[in-house]
Parts: structure tokens; sequence; C-alpha cells
């Protein structure tokens, strides 16, 4: 073989070995979008934090070896960041406890709420509906600029300013908020599935009622612990 044929495949050998590792480097940078998912699902796999006994809830009773225990949260939704408010809604924080290694299969439809002693109980809903209804207390949209006063020769200003007795200007919440509170309730709402325990989170409710209005609540429990009913504090 020549050499100048040897020299031409080491050539190409080197060029198609460089394309191969530029390749495989891009393939290995980390992917911010990737990392970011990860991160939040973490955070959704941790929930809302037990708390240290049931005991430390406003109620608990037991269910078989299992205790469950819980507090109203009425119109809030309390979660790590900061509590967020919600109109249609009732939230209830849940803590589940059992023996040691203990596993229980949880889900949110084991729970029903009476209240004031009707008769008809409100179902758990999940917590998507509730995303779209939530608020957040500490956030306040930008103060609207006014106008610049427009005079002119012979003329008065002119403002922004709402005329009296006109409907309150629309607020537009940006994207970026709505995302933050809708990842806010779904970290904080009550994991489901076969988990070890103990767990604890928020479980919802659709009532728009006032929470003067409420007099006695019942959370009542059938699962797969058994069945309990817990008297909660309005």
């Amino acid at each position: 073989m020549r050499f100048s044929e040897v020299l031409k495949i080491a050539a190409c050998t080197a060029a198609i070995s460089l394309c191969a590792y530029g390749q495989g480097a891009s393939t290995t940078q980390p992917d911010k979008e990737a990392l970011a998912k990860e991160a939040l699902a973490k955070d959704e796999a941790k929930g809302l934090p037990p708390r240290a006994t049931p005991g430390d809830y406003q109620s608990h009773a037991q269910a078989g070896t299992f205790t469950i225990a819980a507090e109203f949260a009425g119109h809030t939704v309390p979660n790590p960041q900061g509590p967020l408010t919600t109109e249609d809604y009732l939230s209830v924080e849940i803590g589940l406890f059992g023996p040691p290694d203990a596993k229980l299969k949880i889900s949110a439809d084991d729970f029903t709420l009476r209240i004031n002693g009707k008769k008809n109980s409100l179902s758990s809903v999940p917590y998507g509906l509730v995303i779209g209804n939530v608020k957040d207390p500490e956030w306040e949209p930008p103060e609207k600029k006014e106008a610049k006063s427009k005079t002119s020769l012979g003329g008065g200003g002119q403002s922004d300013k709402p005329e009296p007795g006109a409907p309150p200007p629309v607020v537009h919440i940006p994207f970026e908020v709505q995302r933050a509170m809708a990842q806010r309730v779904r970290i904080a709402a009550l994991l489901e599935g076969d988990r070890p325990l103990p767990q604890a989170g928020l479980i919802f409710f659709r009532y728009g009622g006032k929470e003067k209005g409420i007099r006695t609540i019942e959370l009542v429990y059938s699962g797969a612990a058994g069945k309990a009913t817990l008297d909660l504090h309005p």
C-alpha cells in the first residue's frame, strides 16, 4: 500500500473518531428541562411531610392497626411554600400512621366529609379541580401606571382611573405565577397508591359556603385500613 493512501485512511479515521466523540459529548450534556422535571418529580414524591405523631393533629382515630389523623384547614391550602386560598373548596390535612415498616393502599376516595350533620356527605375531589381556583394572598398585581395627563391648549388632563360605579378591572395572573401555584397544590396533595407509612397530604372537598356557617365537621374514612370517623374543628 502506498504511503499516501495510508495517510488518507488515517485522516479519515481520525475525522470519524472526532465526529463520533462530538456526538457522544453532545448527548451527555445535561438537559436543563429534563433536570427541572426530575427535580419537580422528586418534590412531588415527598408530598406534605407528616407530623411527628397522630396527636399533633386536631383529631385521630384507629382503623385496625392503623391510625388516621386529620386537621381541618378550611378554605386554605397549606403547603411548604406558604398557604394558598380557595373560595370553592375545603381542604383537610391527613396523616396516616401504622406499625413499623407498614404499607397502606391510599386513596382520596376513601374519605368523605359531613358538614353540620347533613345526611348527604361531600365526596373528595381530585386536586386538579382545585388548581384553577386557588389564589396566593402574597401575590399582588403590578400597579398600573396612570396615564400621563394629556394637555392641550385650553384643555384639561385625562387619566385611566375607573369611573365611579364601573366594574373592577380584570386582573390577569401571569402564567408563571399560575404554574407555581399549581405545583404547590400538586405537591401538597395526598399521595395515592400503595405507600410506606407514615404519609401525609391534603384532600379536597367542593364547598362554596362560608367557614363561619360550619358548626360541626365529621371526616369519615372507609378504606384498606378499615373504618373510622373523626370529629374535626371548624
